[in-house]
């Protein structure tokens, strides 16, 4: 059976995750995460794609992102291909890393953007990875507080400006926007009565080096 044909156009908004097979570690170790990060970025730069909010997790990733040129395939090839291979070759190891082709859920940017926003976030909390959000470096989170120029390549200002317009409120918005509980409807929706179990046993291994990053 022909796999059926993604939702593609310009502009479109989507939420994207994909999970490693087996419930096993997508990052084992720092280094893998910051390759995972490094190649998003190219894939920014490569094929003009607009990452707005991004969480990597034990087992999986979440990404809100953008595509102007409609080629949300063509991105996702890239991404799950190259960090495959650059994956097996820090790991030493071959085979495929991930359990499928990856989930994108088209996004309607008007009713939902914010509450993704918050969602992808706050999904370390909701793991008991860390106790506060801010501990957290492997999101895109940090990046919405800071002015450094090494965030630029993260499209954060639509949607601070869906806050406020000044740059000061939009941070102190944000920042009891993110401090909330995420809404029920999106929680009904993404969770899964067992997922917290799948990757619990996963989750420890990120504290010790969740803490603090030069990215």
């Amino acid at each position: 059976m022909s796999r059926p044909l993604r939702i593609q156009y310009p502009g479109a908004w989507y939420h994207v995750m994909n999970r490693a097979r087996r419930g096993q570690d997508l990052y084992p170790g720092r280094a893998d995460m910051d390759t995972f990060l490094a190649l998003l970025k190219e894939t920014v730069a490569m094929f003009n794609l607009k990452v707005f909010a991004y969480c990597l997790m034990p087992t999986h990733y979440h990404l809100l992102v953008q595509t102007p040129d409609a080629n949300l395939s063509r991105c996702m090839r890239h991404i799950n291909g190259v960090y495959t291979q650059r994956y097996n070759v820090l790991n030493k190891c071959d085979g495929t890393l991930f359990r499928g082709r990856y989930k994108a859920i088209l996004v309607d940017a008007d009713s939902y953007l914010l509450e993704l926003v918050r969602y992808i976030h706050r999904n370390p909390l909701r793991a008991g990875i860390v106790k506060k959000l801010g501990q957290y470096v492997w999101s895109s989170h940090r990046g919405y507080l800071s002015d450094d120029q090494r965030w630029e390549w993260l499209h954060k200002e639509f949607v601070l400006g869906m806050l406020a317009k000044n740059r000061a409120i939009q941070i102190k918005k944000y920042k009891q926007f993110v401090e909330k509980q995420d809404a029920e409807q999106l929680l009904s929706f993404f969770e899964k009565t067992n997922q917290q179990e799948r990757y619990k046993k996963n989750c420890m291994n990120f504290v010790a080096f969740s803490a603090d990053s030069t990215l």
